[in-house]
């Protein structure tokens, strides 16, 4: 059966019962129909729990993904099974990958949060209300110069963009304000994906609706004609756009299809964005449970990087053991393997790709916290593939467990739920890779030699005139997250397996002093991604009855 058809045939509980597994109260949960609610905040009860948190990150992966959040949804029902109090912290799905290449972001098989079609489309209306804030954003910007424009904003040096949350290349550049002066003031302009926006980034981060309205009014959305910059709080609209956002802050509450509390919340992009749930989900979890399953997009090189050097010092805990997700057909693509064919037994390749798994060991060992290597199985790998990966990383000290999740639910998810348990129960002593006070170069340059495996940064004109106004701001105190391509170490994306000693090119950065990090755009990486060929909307239908299938 598909994903869908196993999502479909799922028996939900109602989501009081599912609220009632963590102790939350009918009085802090709002429902949303019968299977979904939000959390209101801040919990009126006192929770005390062990906090342990789990972070699901992976090796680089194929353009379809590795399973990442099925195995944390696995995961988090197979410790369940054990009898452990646990929680799931998982993104909200994009439209984009929905509609594109990648598919939904539910987990797979009898791995799934449900109700899945929900989650996957329309959901609670996070997404439609980001974007409609930040759009609204852009045209109170617009406006402004329009009526006067007493902020004397440059509109050449406008850095806010409008969103869409579906892949669409033909708006990543697009010229505004035509047709006379009723229209407007002509400039400029282009479109990122929502889940690329700065509102995103501090959606995920705020702690509270206060300081969600802080760091809206912290926002740069472009600098005047003597090049200081202007910012929301300026624009006098603060309050305008965090009122948007009110009930988006909060929480959404779903369940696994073993009744397992989930919290799907918050959706940035790994690759161009920080990608991880919010804080405050997570937060969430961690006063409700005693085991937190979380997880960050992409591969470790990314997403867990900027967990663990964004998120965790303003989260205040830091993961108790990392699970490294590892597929047979992701070290054979990495191994040299064509994607057409991925399906067929090649154990050199799984051993010559493991170079990538390897690297991605070493890098989250650096951090002083336990790691686990967690083989995901799909239906094709072959019992030799399987073995040799568990092998080649026992070899280097590393413990790895095939994982089954898809085909077996929890049960195929013991094993590594036993050893993520004792993994939890080690000392660790958590190591970030930089402070944060660093010079931008060293912060760029500790990124790329110790997680990407480069040797030098080679920064545009553009950049590196920006690193120097960005020091007289006082900017440069902050992280950096790095927008790269997922598929490679590299901002090469056909540099595939653990290429060494390459040149990471930065051409730009962006200043998001809202969210409280500086993007840097590396390679030719886009923040409003294009569709494939044939995207999986070709493949969708809906009955009379309303019953959608091709949904994945």
């Amino acid at each position: 059966m598909s994903d869908i058809e196993i999502a479909q045939q799922a028996k939900l509980e109602p989501i009081q019962q599912i609220a009632e597994k963590v102790g939350l109260t009918d009085d802090e949960i709002e429902l949303y129909g019968k299977y979904k609610a939000k959390v209101n905040l801040p919990l009126k009860n006192a929770h005390k729990t062990k906090e342990k948190m789990v972070l699901v990150t992976a090796v680089n992966p194929t353009p379809a993904g590795e399973g990442k959040s099925t195995v944390t949804i696995g995961l988090g029902d197979a410790l369940k099974e054990i009898g452990k109090n646990v929680m799931i912290c998982l993104r909200e799905p994009s439209l984009g990958p929905v509609m594109g290449i990648k598919g939904g972001a539910t987990g797979g098989g009898y791995s799934q949060v449900v109700p899945m079609e929900d989650i996957n489309l329309h959901f609670t209306g996070d997404m439609h209300a980001l974007t409609s804030a930040n759009n609204t954003l852009a045209a109170l910007i617009d406006n402004h110069i329009y009526q006067g424009n007493e902020l004397h904003i440059d509109q050449r040096r406008i850095i806010w963009k409008r969103v869409l949350d579906i892949n669409d290349r033909a708006l990543r550049h697009t010229v505004i304000g035509l047709g006379g002066p009723l229209q407007g003031i002509p400039r400029e302009d282009g479109f990122d994906i929502t889940v690329a926006s700065e509102l995103m980034a501090i959606l995920c981060l705020a702690t509270d609706l206060k300081d969600l309205k802080r760091r809206i009014g912290n926002i740069v959305i472009g600098y005047n004609f003597d090049k200081e910059p202007v910012t929301v709080d300026q624009l006098g609209v603060t309050d305008a756009i965090t009122l948007l956002l009110k009930d988006a802050i909060k929480p959404n509450l779903v369940q696994t299809i073993e009744h397992t509390p989930a919290l799907v919340h918050g959706g940035p992009f790994a690759n161009i964005a920080h990608g991880c749930n919010s804080l405050i989900a997570t937060k969430t979890s961690l006063k409700l449970a005693d085991y937190t399953i979380t997880e960050a997009g992409f591969g470790a090189d990314l997403g867990a990087e900027k967990f663990l050097d964004i998120v965790c010092p303003k989260l205040g805990k830091t993961p108790n053991a990392i699970v490294l997700v590892a597929t047979c057909r992701a070290l054979k693509m990495n191994g040299g393997v064509a994607k057409k064919d991925l399906e067929e037994e090649n154990v050199a390749a799984v051993e010559k790709g493991y170079a990538n798994l390897q690297r991605h060991i070493n890098n989250l060992r650096q951090y002083n916290v336990p790691v686990v290597v967690a083989v995901n199985r799909f239906s094709t790998d072959t019992p030799a593939e399987l073995d040799k990966v568990v092998e080649l990383c026992a070899a280097d000290g590393a413990k790895a467990v095939v994982s089954n999740g898809w085909a077996e639910g929890s049960a195929g998810v013991l094993d590594l739920a036993r050893e993520v348990v004792a993994a939890c129960d080690e000392t660790s002593d958590f190591k970030p890779l930089y402070d944060p006070n660093e010079s931008i170069e060293d912060k760029v340059q500790t990124l790329v030699t110790k997680i990407y495996g480069g040797k030098d940064v080679a920064y545009s004109a553009k950049a590196k005139s920006q690193i120097k106004k960005f020091e007289k701001l006082g900017w440069d105190k902050m992280p950096i997250c790095m927008a790269k391509t997922p598929y490679s170490f590299s901002d090469n994306e056909k540099l595939l397996g653990a290429p060494k000693d390459f040149t990471i090119h930065i051409r730009e950065f962006v200043p998001k002093l809202g969210a409280g990090f500086l993007v840097a755009l590396t390679g030719n990486v886009l923040t409003m991604p294009g569709l494939p060929k044939v995207p999986a909307a070709n493949g969708m239908t809906l009955s009379d009855d309303g019953k959608i299938n091709g949904l994945y």
